[in-house]
């Protein structure tokens, strides 16, 4: 939890208890330095070993958590400071300031610049813009620039999927369009994504025929994946600000046209009948696009990402960075704790589900209307997939027990159980489980060959994007 925290620089604060202080450094029972433990997977890390300091303890925890780049931050308290006694002193909260003293007008100079002279630009979004709460001032850039836009899989509805300038996920499972419109751009703005390996595939190809200019409140992610050639530092909500009041209003038809082109020619598509895509686009329609979706990791992640259209930036939550399998469900439950208002639904695979699965109990124990959705091959799907398409077709550890029913098991935990085998019975169990009120279990019975499309193989450009109609040729 802690590293998936990290990774997609999420603001956690973990307390953790040690031993007593006598005990410290003495290979105690269950004595672990967790402090040191999590070094390179938080922001900070710090042992509280008297009472007095534990309440400054937790507040300085709580605002480096929030600043700056958002992360974990661990606290750990030894036993004796949990029994202890103390006088609390109220302070007020310390207030958390945007990250703006690094915008300099030098730089924003030179972005202007490079927009300016740009004939066939591509907007790119990325985590960092739902961080940053920039999703109204990237929309009117996009939107002054007339160029099309791409996202990560952190950055979805940042920049609404139904907006006629969207094209798409970019990277290992993005659009045709998108992975191609990249490589012809001849510059790429990037807002607040760190060029993770699922998006550039071969870096010394990435935007070949670009500038990049990036956007990132962390300087240290400036040049560390792919070399750019200007930089904005700071909060991208304000530095957005600054650069939409000293930019003109631009029209690129010919580049729009080339766009128009790819997605006539490349568009998604996935067979009939009862497959994940199938499941996802229900989800969507039985919701109207209104529901919170959480995920696992695999194949079902991808397709969420794919075929359901997100309109608002948080509206997916899902382990990005680390990849984390069993997150989709604690996820759910905190985002419809968060927003009781909202339909809340996970969508999980059968290795994912059998993670967390426990989980359950918890949900029907405080009876939290928690739709899990299970889309179930009866195998690791994404790996599966890359033996079939990599490793001549070589199985290894990847076919999963035909015998769990994980309708039964989730009347064993306490909710209700819905199986599914047919892509018309996706509608009427949903609708069910949305008026049920409580936790509901939907098993989706899927084909265990299915695959995610489109695809760029390890090590590969993001041009040498294909797809199943690439494979039958």
């Amino acid at each position: 939890g802690i590293a998936t925290a990290y990774m997609d620089s999420s603001p956690v604060v973990a307390i953790t208890a040690n031993v007593g202080r006598p005990l410290l450094g003495k290979d105690s029972f269950q004595e672990v330095d967790i402090a040191g433990v999590v070094m390179p997977i938080t922001k900070h890390s710090m042992i509280v070993k008297d009472v007095s300091k534990l309440a400054d303890t937790l507040r300085r925890a709580f605002y480096i958590a929030k600043s700056g780049r958002p992360g974990p931050v661990l606290v750990d308290i030894t036993k004796d400071v949990t029994a202890a006694k103390y006088e609390y002193e109220y302070k007020e909260p310390e207030k958390i300031e945007r990250q703006v003293n690094t915008i300099t007008e030098e730089a924003l100079d030179e972005a202007v610049s490079l927009i300016n002279k740009a004939k066939r630009p591509y907007i790119f979004i990325g985590g960092g813009a739902v961080i940053s709460g920039a999703s109204e001032k990237v929309r009117e850039l996009a939107h002054k620039l007339h160029a099309p836009v791409c996202d990560s899989l952190m950055g979805k509805g940042v920049f609404p999927g139904d907006d006629e300038l969207y094209t798409g996920m970019l990277g290992m499972h993005g659009t045709k369009t998108s992975n191609l419109g990249v490589t012809k751009c001849d510059l790429l703005i990037v807002l607040g994504a760190r060029f993770s390996d699922r998006v550039t595939g071969d870096t010394s190809r990435f935007a070949k025929n670009a500038k990049i200019l990036q956007f990132d409140i962390d300087a240290a992610e400036i040049n560390k994946n792919v070399v750019v050639d200007a930089c904005v530092i700071g909060d991208l909500k304000e530095a957005l600000k600054k650069l939409n009041q000293r930019l003109e209003t631009k029209e690129y038809p010919e580049w729009m046209k080339e766009i128009r082109e790819l997605e006539e020619r490349y568009p998604m598509k996935h067979e009939e009948g009862m497959t994940g895509p199938a499941v996802i686009e229900e989800i969507y329609r039985v919701t109207k696009g209104d529901a919170v979706i959480t995920t696992d990791v695999g194949q079902h992640q991808m397709w969420a990402a794919q075929y359901y259209t997100y309109k608002e930036p948080r509206q997916l939550l899902t382990s990005g960075g680390l990849g984390t399998m069993g997150f989709g469900l604690g996820a759910a439950m905190g985002a419809k704790m968060g927003r009781p208002d909202k339909t809340v639904i996970n969508i999980a695979g059968d290795g994912c589900f059998r993670m967390n699965m426990n989980e359950i109990a918890t949900l029907s124990r405080y009876n939290i209307p928690v739709i899990d959705v299970v889309v179930n091959n009866h195998v690791l799907g994404m790996v599966r997939q890359w033996q079939t398409l990599f490793y001549k077709q070589r199985y290894s550890y990847t076919v999963l027990d035909d015998a769990t029913d994980f309708v039964k098991v989730a009347e064993a935990l306490g909710a209700k159980g819905i199986r599914v085998t047919k892509k018309e019975e996706i509608a009427p169990a949903l609708e069910e489980a949305i008026a049920y009120g409580g936790p509901v279990v939907i098993d989706c019975q899927i084909d265990k060959d299915e695959k995610v499309f489109p695809m760029v193989a390890a090590g590969a450009a993001i041009e040498e994007v294909f797809d199943a109609d690439d494979i039958a040729k």
